[in-house]
């Protein structure tokens, strides 16, 4: 069997065939499906991946199969890739140097409900989760958009932030992941389990530093969510409210505000949401909806649209979160292949002004979308804006205009870790990367840095950490 990808020159056939029982797949148009995420929401990235497959996939069931797959991939030093739902947006999931795929949505169980928390396996589909957890009067404190088709370990892997940041902190917040396991890529692989501290050494590391297999994470009571949203007469008066909301006693789980003409792509809401205004996207636990409408009326909005689950079923409507985060950028996406996003934090104290400010110099071509988180306990905003795309040294230019007026952006641009929100290498993951992944076989072209300490102890990395 050839090489799908053009890049090794291993006999996959053999190599297939050795995997057994593991169940493959070596169909070239299944392969090359399975080797994307949404990195086309980016023409930079679409340029750059949209010709890197893998050459098999191993779809393996338990922790077994799975070091089954590690343990070839590093007798033969076949560079590995995890993929889950294959939601992200950086090409984490992307094998830029070919090899094996190894897709973990067959290990999905749910191994263990408790009343605070859920220990489960990586490929676990979070709609499920999130549904088994309702039954027992809980939730995950944090989920993303993309919950459908997303897996809770690409979800810890890849993500940092969700449904739920604004009232429970980033995933990285201390007690949102309790404890994750993983494996490491190695003829003997070795299970390791991180916690405390130590869980933020894998979370977010795009698995270049080990094979996550199974989670503990903190749950929370479920609230009786009705889906939400508001018109104002203004962008800054959409954000003063989300503001408000943000720093309210009211428990919303989402607080989302969007530019006027980012409605004109929710084809959904027509003849719902009043047309040409800004909205307010959130969800409010029913209990607390009067005091919801009593802040929107301070605020001089006006509430389009209330609907619970029932509700929502009945109209065949989307849930309100699936107008916020990066679903927003789907969303237009389906109609206008020419607007891409950035992601920018606005960092505290937050306040109106900034956004006149920024609105001033900033373009018709950039259309306002911010998500109000929780982060290290301080209330902060992420902007994800809708751009419409023409050159890329104007997404640069724009980024440029953002940390200009003191709003630093990460680069969703870019598949390379280091291009993120630190904008410099992690030596602390390059460290893990060391211990659990000697050969470098783990999604190593995402990281720039690796090529340079490689060859140096893990001690070593580390120590370039705190240098």
């Amino acid at each position: 069997m050839t090489s799908i990808s053009g890049k090794t020159t291993t006999d996959w056939a053999a190599f297939a065939a050795a995997l057994s029982p593991v169940e493959t797949i070596a169909e070239p148009v299944l392969v090359k499906k399975r080797s994307r995420d949404f990195f086309w929401y980016s023409p930079i990235l679409d340029r750059r991946l949209k010709t890197c497959f893998g050459d098999l996939v191993a779809r393996p069931k338990s922790p077994a199969e799975m070091m089954q797959c590690l343990s070839l991939s590093a007798r033969h030093l076949v560079p590995v890739t995890l993929r889950g739902g294959g939601t992200g947006n950086y090409g984490q999931s992307v094998p830029m140097e070919g090899g094996l795929i190894i897709d973990t949505t067959a290990m999905g169980e749910i191994l263990e409900i408790r009343p605070d928390f859920v220990r489960v396996q990586a490929g676990c589909n979070i709609l499920k989760l999130n549904e088994a957890l309702k039954a027992k009067g809980r939730e995950l404190p944090v989920f993303p958009s993309t919950q459908d088709i997303a897996t809770i370990g690409g979800f810890i892997s890849g993500g940092s932030a969700g449904i739920g940041t604004v009232s429970h902190g980033m995933l990285r917040d201390a007690g949102n992941v309790l404890e994750i396991r993983a494996l490491s890529a190695e003829e003997a692989p070795r299970e390791m389990v991180f916690s405390g501290d130590q869980i933020n050494m894998i979370h977010h590391a795009w698995g270049i530093n080990g094979v996550i297999t199974e989670l503990t994470l903190r749950t929370v009571p479920t609230e009786d969510w009705i889906g939400c949203i508001a018109t104002f007469g203004s962008y800054p008066a959409c954000y003063g409210a989300g503001m408000a909301l943000a720093a309210s006693d009211i428990r919303r789980k989402l607080c989302s505000t969007l530019d006027a003409r980012i409605g004109t792509y929710f084809d959904r809401l027509t003849g719902i949401v009043r047309e040409g205004h800004p909205m307010l996207v959130t969800l409010i636990p029913r209990a607390q909806m009067g005091a919801f409408r009593a802040l929107i009326a301070a605020h001089h909005g006006q509430i389009d649209l209330e609907m619970d689950d029932t509700e929502r079923l009945a109209r065949k409507l989307p849930h309100a979160f699936e107008f916020s985060y990066n679903h927003t950028t789907l969303q237009a996406l389906k109609t206008d292949r020419k607007v891409t996003y950035l992601q920018i934090l606005c960092p505290a104290p937050l306040n109106v002004e900034k956004i006149s400010e920024l609105q001033a110099v900033l373009g018709d071509d950039v259309y306002m979308h911010h998500e109000f988180s929780l982060m290290g306990g301080q209330r902060v905003a992420f902007d994800l804006p809708l751009v419409k795309y023409t050159t890329d040294e104007r997404l640069y230019e724009i980024m440029g205009l953002y940390e200009a007026h003191g709003c630093p952006a990460s680069d969703p641009h870019s598949c390379i870790i280091e291009d993120g929100g630190m904008k410099k290498a992690d030596y602390r993951h390059l460290a893990w990367k060391k211990r659990m992944d000697p050969l470098g076989l783990l999604n190593s072209p995402k990281t720039r840095e690796w090529g340079r300490v490689r060859d140096l102890s893990p001690e070593a990395i580390e120590a370039l950490h705190k240098a």
